[in-house]
């Protein structure tokens, strides 16, 4: 039997993981990342670290998460894309913010709307200023917290449907008063 090349290793992962078979689909992106490494396509074996980090993530193994994304990270930072880049912060801060590592969670959230930002990428850099005003408003900057929130509610380009009658609610707020 042939040995798997990376790309059959990397989508065996990935059926494993919609499968919810978690130890399993990180060992094949560990082997993926291997052979992605090897090869010299950084960049996959960037996706591959940030899926294993989103693997530990759902399983509360929190250090090794913000380990791998962090690796994924440097590596998107070093290929220079931005894109991959923001969204292993945006991971980060989300780690952080679980672990009420506040402080953490917002550098890691300003960093990647920043890049969102500059990509010109609403979507995610709406999310992204969000959650950072959740950030800020559980670190007790509260004013900070809910004009990052009301910046990220007007930019997203497709709302949830909560986004959306949060931003109705803010709009209505805004006609009363002003």
């Amino acid at each position: 039997m042939a040995t798997p090349t990376a790309d059959e290793l990397q989508n065996e992962g990935l059926r494993l993981f919609q499968e919810g078979l978690y130890d399993e689909a990180a060992q094949r992106f560990s082997e993926a990342l291997e052979h992605f490494t090897e090869e010299g396509r950084e960049i996959e074996a960037g996706e591959m670290l940030n899926n294993i980090g989103i693997i530990r993530r759902k399983q509360s193994r929190w250090d090794e998460a913000l380990e791998s994304l962090e690796e994924a990270r440097r590596i998107f930072a070093r290929a220079e894309d931005k894109s991959r880049e923001a969204k292993a912060l945006g991971s980060m801060g989300a780690i952080y913010a679980t672990l009420k590592r506040q402080e953490e969670a917002i550098d890691a959230r300003n960093k990647a709307a920043a890049i969102f930002a500059e990509l010109g990428d609403r979507q995610n850099q709406g999310e992204i200023l969000m959650a950072l005003g959740t950030s800020l408003f559980k670190s007790g900057r509260r004013q900070e917290g809910l004009s990052s929130y009301q910046a990220g509610l007007q930019i997203v380009t497709n709302p949830t449907p909560k986004q959306q009658l949060a931003r109705f609610m803010m709009n209505l707020q805004a006609r009363i008063l002003g």
